[in-house]
């Protein structure tokens, strides 16, 4: 008997290559993973697009949702969606389930992916931040840290977001069309303090970079 998979319609040919290989997503809502972590001991945030809309208020397609957590404190996650969700770590090609009897996570993981079983669609992309002592540590240069409430903001929906200017400092890198657009609607919203530092990061993690002009006209 014929096996079947679905998709999402509309998706773009290289996230459906990337699901046909990895399998079917099926993103959570902010409301299901605020839901799902409630009473969660331990800083939880999200970062990417779902962060510029929550700052813009201005809304677009995503396509997952980027929880954001300690490196250190995958195994306190676990305990926390246990029974509802199984917990493989990804990076460089490698897709491993994290278990009991082999918890670690690889060194060239930087996500936790989480599904309810094998045939049911990756519901949650979760980001693992690494930490200096409790302070947020700059993945696009590691030698900067930053205390979490420095980087982070909590919206009326009692989430916590990445600030805006610092996840426009991470899309700088990977020119797609979507973090085009979210610099376009977040610059004329960006306090000037908040455009200078970002122009200043950018220059400094990609000297010349296109944004540069768009940062200072703004």
């Amino acid at each position: 008997m014929e096996t079947r998979h679905w998709y999402a319609e509309g998706l773009d040919p290289e996230e459906l290559q990337f699901q046909r290989q990895y399998g079917p997503v099926l993103p959570a809502t902010r409301a299901e993973a605020k839901a799902l972590l409630e009473g969660y001991d331990g800083p939880w945030w999200i970062a990417g697009g779902w962060s510029i809309e929550a700052f813009t208020g201005i809304p677009r397609p995503h396509e997952d949702l980027d929880v954001s957590f300690w490196r250190k404190d995958v195994g306190a996650l676990r305990e926390q969606v246990k029974d509802r969700y199984h917990v493989w770590a990804i990076g460089e090609g490698m897709l491993q389930l994290v278990t009991d009897e082999r918890p670690g996570i690889p060194d060239t993981a930087d996500q936790v992916w989480l599904r309810e079983h094998a045939l049911a669609p990756w519901k949650y992309d979760c980001v693992l931040n690494p930490d200096r002592d409790g302070r947020w540590v700059f993945r696009r240069d590691p030698s900067l840290d930053y205390d979490l409430d420095d980087v982070t903001w909590v919206a009326s929906d009692g989430i916590r977001y990445i600030n805006p200017e610092m996840a426009l400092a991470y899309k700088a890198k990977l020119h797609r069309p979507k973090d085009e657009r979210d610099l376009a609607v977040t610059l004329p919203l960006l306090p000037k303090a908040k455009r200078v530092w970002l122009g200043e990061m950018v220059e400094h993690l990609h000297p010349g970079h296109a944004w540069l002009e768009q940062i200072v006209q703004a």
